[in-house]
């Protein structure tokens, strides 16, 4: 029976892979180390042991701490956030090169078959802007020239150097996976697309119009879109590490669906008990919204033109485009017509929230480190993000799971744990 180590156990995708581990029957996993900077996992299970570890401390200090950890599977979900991209590739590429610098100190890299790291769609810069779609593994990556430094690039070629420089006695491969949008839940995380999407639709149901307006743009809400559901992913991450044939390749992981908001957001507004408006976008063409468009009802907007030309620019000429991104006009917008960030500053969403978090029993932090930033990227960027599953698809993997189910069953496990308010009691 296969034996596992998960870095970052608590956050999203790890706890998904922990839980995932616990469930599978084929094969049965015998020992599962998990391993965070301070809270411990919740899973119970005598296969499970739970060990401190603080991924930004020293190689020899990781070594003290992984003194007695052993697994033949290792499955990295641990990142650090960092606005500034250089700073997130030298801290994020620092803890990975570390920990297996631990691992081999301590002798437990020669058991190590295979490590699964999780990246994202960073790695097509679908952060900068809009990218040839659908994205696959074999796009070039964007590197020199104007492109700021990705942290995703960084870690993979420190699992290509590692196993290039295997030592005696180490014989271990490794997957990259990237997955979209992650819909999941993991207790005492509230750094989550579903929670904020949660909170704003439960205000939102509640306040005295019981709409839920859509804050980002028509352009975006008309776009196709691809998410991953973290269950699916943790299915895949322990196919992927088991299959001999994924050794040493990177793959898009996503719900094997298309989904678009003008499609989940009526189905989302039905859930709350809130209506959708007739004339959602007030004004609305469809063309990249200006500073000044977009506006619904008077609220204030988000409008950000991003940094770097859109990484489509790099393909441009192959595909036919050629001059077609290259100017500053060129560049990808996001545009809210409500700022949901000004949004939860407002004196009627905060008096409601309160009223919400004392009925339900929620915890303030819920609303303190919702991640409205993130949400306002998500509904306000005005391009399409389709991701391929071929490569996976081709070695044998047939998993599915259907996005708007993955929205509602995560809305229900983090009403579950108290996270949100539960809908089906907004309205009594």
């Amino acid at each position: 029976m296969p034996t596992a180590i998960v870095t970052g156990a608590t956050g999203i995708t790890g706890h998904a892979i922990v839980q995932h581990l616990l469930s599978s029957t084929t094969p049965k996993w015998s020992q599962i180390t998990t391993l965070s900077r301070s809270q411990a996992s919740t899973a119970s299970d005598s296969r499970i042991t739970h060990k401190t570890l603080d991924l930004q401390s020293s190689a020899s200090e990781m070594k003290d701490s992984l003194a007695s950890v052993t697994g033949e599977y290792v499955f990295f979900c641990a990142y650090l956030a960092r606005d500034d991209e250089g700073e997130a590739a030298e801290v994020n590429g620092a803890m990975l090169r570390n920990f297996l610098s631990a691992l081999r100190a301590t002798g437990e890299i020669k058991h190590l078959k295979r490590l699964v790291l999780v990246n994202g769609l960073k790695q097509y810069g679908v952060h900068l802007g809009r990218a040839k779609q659908p994205m696959h593994e074999t796009d070039p990556w964007l590197e020199g020239g104007d492109w700021p430094p990705n942290f995703y690039y960084t870690l993979q070629r420190i699992l290509r150097d590692a196993v290039e420089d295997e030592g005696d006695g180490e014989k271990w491969d490794w997957v990259v996976t990237y997955p979209q949008d992650v819909i999941g839940v993991a207790r005492a995380n509230f750094m989550n697309l579903a929670t904020a999407l949660g909170l704003y639709a439960s205000i939102s149901a509640s306040l005295p119009e019981r709409e839920l307006v859509f804050p980002g743009n028509l352009i975006n809400y008309l776009a196709f879109n691809c998410w991953t559901s973290a269950k699916l992913h943790a299915e895949f991450c322990t196919w992927a590490a088991l299959e001999p044939k994924a050794g040493n390749q990177a793959f898009n992981v996503v719900n094997g669906d298309t989904e678009s908001w003008q499609n989940l957001w009526p189905a989302i507004a039905e859930r709350y008990g809130a209506k959708v408006p007739a004339k959602m976008f007030p004004g609305a063409e469809l063309k990249v919204p200006s500073s000044k468009e977009q506006r619904y009802n008077g609220f204030e907007v988000a409008h950000t033109v991003l940094p770097t030309k859109p990484p489509i620019a790099e393909e441009a000429d192959k595909i036919g485009l050629k001059g077609l991104f290259d100017g500053k006009d060129d560049h990808s917008v996001v545009h809210q017509q409500i700022d949901t960030t000004k949004w939860a500053q407002r004196p009627e969403v905060v008096k409601k929230w309160e009223e919400l978090r004392d009925r339900f029993g929620l915890d303030q932090s819920v609303w303190d480190k919702a991640t409205w930033g993130f949400l306002t990227f998500l509904l306000g960027r005005e391009y399409d993000c389709v991701v391929s599953m071929s490569k996976a698809r081709k070695l044998g993997w047939t998993g599915y799971h259907d996005t708007k189910d993955a929205f509602f069953e995560t809305l229900d496990e983090l009403e579950k744990e108290k996270i949100l308010p539960k809908a089906s009691e907004l309205q009594k």
